[in-house]
């Protein structure tokens, strides 16, 4: 009961956060005053001034296309060269080294495409400048562009016989700086206080409470009795040969907050530290996970209801809504259950029943925080994955098959479970149009959505945007598997280890950045072929989206008839979930069979 009201506590304070939140953003892209206004629109101005941008010039579906895509590969170039040569710039205090051409390729596509996916530690890897003028930037400007796509879609359904679907550097411009900059600073300033260090000082080095030894291997030595002035360490009374005292820890301070607060409101999810939002310095207690945690979802969910605004048929985007909330409520539910149930093994040998007692909560407890248990971990994991941010406050890699799996399976649908900011929204709105083209073909009339006939153009790019996630996926997680270099960078093999590559490219495809951990990724292949899977499944959809909304814009409305399908009531909800589960699920059914469907039977005595 105690996890029931958990769970529901965390939804019911997303959606009394989100639907404000959704007013204002769509107030801000119709530029209409907000009360923000007076304080930034000088600003905005002085800005368009700087940069030659006028602000009233309209822009064809092509022309936005083409300035949405130079603006990545600009970043993506930019983002490169500072990473490949972070040794010869400012703001290096730990003398990090720049990183090699594959990984700087790596970092990049993953950061200029709102993936955030990194194959390396953060503190041991980034200096202040890069972590902080390289994806600090991209954190705020990549969810930018997101929103920025979305609302040429909205224009696109909203205009009739218009050839304009509105100006990207416009549309970026406000999305970074009324809506990402506010909440990010807002949120930055609430972590200073809960603790999450904010600095550009560098590392410093404190005395450990307790000394700790380890032996030769690195491997630290429990039970043993340290003695830090004769520097002995004994076992069992035994004197332990080459074992190492360790009296001094090195704490990685870095301009922190500020970092996680756009990667959590973005959808980005890259840290600055390895452990990520497991770690006590970017998440140091649950007041600070509660923060985070809602950020996660919370831009994703309010642009439901900017959409419903913005068309002027709320019932609209309250459908959408629904059709995402309903997908991520049966996902946390099969995480949560899966996670508490724990394995066979562990109710076997007695694990869950001992955990259980004294106050405890059982369950499958590895992998997680003890502070933060598993029910939050659960939903943690279910807002992560369906979020497409991929920050992570324990490690899905140490899941149940059934737990993982759900995690992996959230991605794979297309990042539409409210996906990332902006690209989650318009992902689910060409299943939308995939769903009335459908239902239009079972009762014989012409498919329309939102007072718009939707015609053959539209279904093929509809089509793109649904299928761009599984083809990444599938086709690059497919050549992976046959390299043996791919099997040389697993730590398990067997369904498990293939769950691990199936994982990667899952949130390389998926917008998302998680990973299983367990596989070392930083590999000239690796590198280059996730970097390349990131930006074939960002850009496919975006562009395809632009078409859409191209197209849309030149239509005219149309009145609804009796033959009409309703799409804002019970049975469209319904049928969107439905083609969502068909299209993405079925798409990965025999992958996932291969893994962690394979691991659960192998676990149950069945496999």
């Amino acid at each position: 009961m105690n996890a029931l009201i958990q769970y529901a506590l965390y939804l019911i304070i997303l959606v009394a956060l989100a639907i404000p939140l959704g007013s204002y953003i769509g107030k801000v892209m119709n530029n209409e005053p907000v009360f923000l206004s007076k304080i930034l629109r000088p600003c905005e101005k002085g800005f368009y001034r700087i940069l030659g941008i006028h602000e009233d010039e309209e822009m064809g579906w092509k022309k936005y296309a083409a300035c949405s895509l130079a603006f990545f590969f600009i970043s993506l170039f930019v983002l490169t060269l500072i990473l490949k040569f972070q040794d010869l710039l400012p703001w290096n205090p730990q003398g990090m080294e720049g990183l090699s051409w594959h990984l700087a390729f790596n970092t990049a596509s993953s950061f200029a495409t709102n993936t955030n996916w990194q194959s390396y530690s953060g503190e041991v890897t980034l200096s202040n400048f890069s972590q902080a003028m390289g994806l600090t930037v991209q954190n705020f400007v990549s969810a930018g562009a997101g929103i920025a796509v979305l609302f040429a879609l909205i224009r696109g359904f909203v205009r009739t016989k218009a050839s304009a679907i509105g100006n990207f550097w416009v549309d970026l411009t406000r999305s970074v700086l009324y809506v990402m900059l506010p909440l990010s600073l807002v949120m930055s300033i609430a972590l200073v206080g809960l603790g999450v260090p904010q600095s550009l000082g560098g590392n410093i080095t404190v005395d450990l409470l307790e000394p700790l030894a380890v032996d030769a291997e690195g491997n630290v030595i429990t039970g043993a009795e340290i003695d830090p002035e004769a520097g002995t360490v004994t076992l069992d009374g035994a004197l332990v040969e080459d074992a190492q005292i360790i009296t001094k820890q090195i704490v990685p301070l870095y301009p922190q907050a500020s970092q996680v607060s756009p990667k959590q409101l973005g959808t980005n999810g890259g840290g600055i530290l390895g452990n990520n939002s497991a770690h006590p310095l970017e998440n140091p207690n649950p007041a600070s996970n509660l923060l985070e945690m809602i950020s996660l979802l919370l831009i994703p969910a309010a642009l439901c209801f900017t959409f419903g605004r913005n068309i002027k048929d709320k019932r609209q985007g309250i459908a959408i809504f629904l059709a995402m909330f309903i997908l991520l409520v049966i996902a946390l539910g099969v995480i949560g259950a899966s996670e508490q149930a724990g394995t066979p093994q562990l109710a076997q040998n007695g694990a869950v029943d001992i955990a259980a007692g004294e106050g405890n909560i059982g369950g499958n407890m590895e992998g997680k925080e003890t502070r933060f248990g598993i029910t939050t971990s659960s939903t943690w994991a279910a807002f992560t994955t369906a979020a497409s941010n991929g920050s992570v406050n324990s490690m899905h890699d140490s899941y149940t098959p059934i737990g993982g799996m759900m995690t992996m399976l959230q991605m794979q649908l297309g990042e539409v479970i409210f996906g990332g900011v902006g690209c989650g929204l318009y992902g689910m709105i060409g299943f939308a149009l995939l769903t009335v083209f459908i239902a239009g073909l079972m009762v014989g009339r012409t498919p329309e959505y939102l007072g718009k006939k939707i015609g053959p153009k539209e279904m093929r790019m509809a089509v793109l945007v649904c299928l761009a996630t599984p083809i990444a996926i599938l086709v690059g997680s497919g050549i992976a598997t046959l390299l043996p270099s791919t099997i040389e960078s697993l730590n398990n093999a067997g369904a498990h280890g293939f769950s691990e590559v199936l994982y990667a490219y899952s949130s390389a495809g998926g917008n998302n950045g998680s990973a299983f951990a367990g596989m070392n990724c930083n590999t000239p292949f690796l590198n280059c072929s996730l970097g390349l899977v990131m930006i074939f499944a960002r850009l496919v959809p975006m562009v395809a989206t632009l078409a859409i909304a191209g197209s849309m814009a030149q239509k005219k409305k149309v009145a609804a008839s009796a033959g009409t399908l309703s799409t804002c009531n019970p049975m469209f909800v319904f049928l969107l979930i439905l083609i969502v589960l068909i299209v993405g699920a079925l798409s990965f059914f025999p992958a996932l069979s291969l893994g962690p469907i394979a691991e659960f039977t192998q676990m149950i005595g069945i496999g």
